[in-house]
C-alpha cells in the first residue's frame, strides 16, 4: 500500500450552482462573480499537489474529468491536507490574476501563453 497523491497542473472547481442547490460546499465552487485581485478559499477531495511558484489555470468541472477551457489565471497561495471522518481533503487559497472574457488561448499546457 502506498500514499495516493494526485498532481494537478490546474485547479478545477464546480459551478456555483452546485453550492446553491446544496450538492457541494461553497469552497468547492467557483465564486460568482469571480474578481481579479481577490483571494478565495478552495476545497478538493483527496490529497492533491499544486504548483505554487506561478500562475495556473482555473477550470470549471462537472466531474469525471469533464473540464472547461481556462476561465481565469490564478496563483495558489497555500494548500494543506487534512482528514475529515477518515477521508483526505486538500484545502487552500488562490488569488485571481486575470479573469478571461474571451476565447483566446491563455495557457499552452500548464504554462501561461504570452499576451
Amino acid at each position: 500500500m502506498g500514499i495516493q497523491v494526485e498532481f494537478n497542473p490546474d485547479l478545477a472547481l464546480r459551478d456555483i450552482k452546485h453550492f446553491e442547490s446544496g450538492d457541494r460546499e461553497k469552497e468547492e465552487c467557483i465564486p460568482d462573480p469571480l474578481k481579479t485581485g481577490k483571494a478565495y478559499p478552495f476545497l478538493k477531495k483527496d490529497q492533491r499537489l499544486y504548483w505554487l511558484h506561478g500562475e495556473i489555470p482555473l477550470l470549471r468541472t462537472e466531474g469525471d474529468e469533464k473540464l472547461s477551457r481556462p476561465i481565469a489565471s490564478i496563483v495558489i497561495k497555500w494548500a494543506q491536507h487534512f482528514l475529515n471522518h477518515g477521508e483526505v481533503f486538500t484545502k487552500g487559497e488562490y488569488e485571481v490574476i486575470e479573469v478571461f472574457e474571451d476565447d483566446n488561448i491563455h495557457f499552452e499546457g500548464y504554462a501561461r501563453a504570452k499576451k
